[in-house]
């Protein structure tokens, strides 16, 4: 029998200088690839313990990969003072891909929640060893199309029909820059996923296995 991975508490070190961060890590010590879920806006109650950002953790694991997820600086236990630029959340993204790439040898999954997603693709697009990118409710204003069609790994998009945040039909738009994107559409859901929570971790956990 499997055993169950473990779930702990981490402090992750800040990129150039930059704050500190905490985060958890839900894995064992052997496992060979990870995956990073980033939450979504810190200015609007964005942390770790968002429950769609859980649900991507679980679904990772359950197709056998280590996660990590984090809170963005000024956020629960992490340093510094909550932002909400762009450059701010790329260094703390950066700094938590770090710790990931330490802990695991294997290729990495780039995972984000509506503002976290916009992160996880400007790292995902410069960064080798991610091989595949899982983006829940993206923005399309704030996806890079650069950083779209530059990624040639495969990418999944998750999005709710009734999203007026993240619409389906703009998520579907996005995905069809990239070489290799799929877009699940979760029927019934909102930006927030109070419905379809479990539809958005079948998915991510059938993409990734």
């Amino acid at each position: 029998m499997r055993r169950a991975p473990l779930e702990k508490a981490v402090a992750i070190p800040g990129r150039d200088g930059g704050p500190a961060l905490d985060g958890i890590y839900l894995g064992e010590a052997d496992m060979e690839a990870g995956a990073l879920i980033a939450p979504p806006h810190p200015l609007y109650g964005g942390s770790m313990d968002n429950p769609v950002v859980s649900e991507v953790s679980f679904a990772a694991s359950r197709a056998g990969l280590a996660t990590l997820r984090f809170d963005w600086r000024g956020i629960g236990g992490s340093a510094g003072t909550p932002s909400g630029e762009a450059e701010d959340a790329d260094a703390d993204y950066g700094a938590a891909l770090d710790h990931l790439a330490e802990t695991v040898e294997g290729p990495l999954v780039a995972c984000g929640y509506s503002f976290g997603a916009a992160a996880a693709l400007r790292a995902a697009s410069a960064t080798p060893r991610v091989r595949r990118l899982v983006l829940i409710a993206p923005p399309p204003a704030l996806c890079d199309p650069q950083a779209l069609a530059g990624f040639a790994g495969s990418l999944l998009a998750v999005a709710g029909a009734r999203d007026a945040i993240a619409p389906a039909r703009g998520v579907e738009a996005i995905v069809s820059r990239a070489p290799k994107g799929e877009c699940v559409v979760i029927p019934d859901a909102d930006h927030f996923f109070a419905s379809g929570l479990a539809a958005v971790g079948r998915a991510v956990a059938e993409f990734l296995g």
